[in-house]
């Protein structure tokens, strides 16, 4: 499968008597093309798996496949994690992170430039996507010039930039309102048919759970 798959994935922070298991033996895929809901109460280790499949935690145990290729079984199976992070996964957070000094073509085309593509190419790709999103319009504008929504938006647009094969969302509705909450999940169906993306959305808004085709929920490190 080239979209995610996690087998029996644990993470323990700690030894001896302190230690703490946050992931338990954690099972879990995705397709290519599908978008997944991952919910669960505060601390049941929704954030820890993340962090775990976007290379920046790493796990005690298990395995993890990304786009097709084993990034980690028992040990790390990439050298370059920051080319990993960079190349192969988009990441989507509950605030937009936008570079403030950049206008909205260029804190998407940076993505593809810091890749190695040319300012043209990269430039190219950023207004595509930001067509398809529906804020091309605004590619001349700072982040401080559009709405929440604009900038969740934009924020799609660049965890796409590099087409990969995998997007990790963070509570990505968290901060909008139901109508823009909705919009944005549509947007992310739409997105992962078109470029084939498997996508993990991390959420508590119980307004937008009912949009998942399918939902993963983990209670105490485990997923259910």
């Amino acid at each position: 499968m080239n979209g995610i798959k996690i087998e029996g994935v644990s993470k323990r922070y700690g030894s001896g008597e302190t230690a703490v298991d946050a992931l338990k033996g954690v099972d879990m895929e995705v397709e290519p093309g599908e978008v997944v809901g991952l919910i669960g109460p505060s601390g049941s280790g929704k954030s820890t798996l993340l962090k775990c499949l976007g290379a920046v935690v790493e796990p005690t145990g298990g395995k993890m496949t990304l786009g097709g290729e084993t990034i980690y079984d028992g040990v790390w199976k990439i050298s370059d994690l920051r080319a990993l992070r960079r190349d192969r996964i988009g990441f989507i957070f509950q605030a937009p992170y936008l570079i403030p000094f950049l206008d909205v073509l260029d804190n998407v085309a940076l993505v593809p430039m810091l890749s190695g593509y040319s300012d043209g190419d990269s430039r190219a790709r950023a207004l595509e996507l930001l067509e398809a999103l529906d804020v091309a319009h605004r590619a001349a504008a700072m982040p401080s010039q559009l709405s929440g929504g604009e900038q969740q938006r934009v924020s799609i647009a660049r965890a796409l930039a590099n087409r990969p094969p995998v997007i990790l969302a963070d509570e990505p509705t968290a901060p909008l309102d139901s109508e823009r909450a909705l919009s944005v999940v549509r947007i992310l169906n739409s997105m992962a048919k078109q470029y084939e993306t498997a996508i993990i959305v991390v959420t508590h808004d119980e307004k937008i759970i009912p949009t998942f085709r399918r939902i993963y929920r983990i209670r105490d490190g485990r997923t259910v």
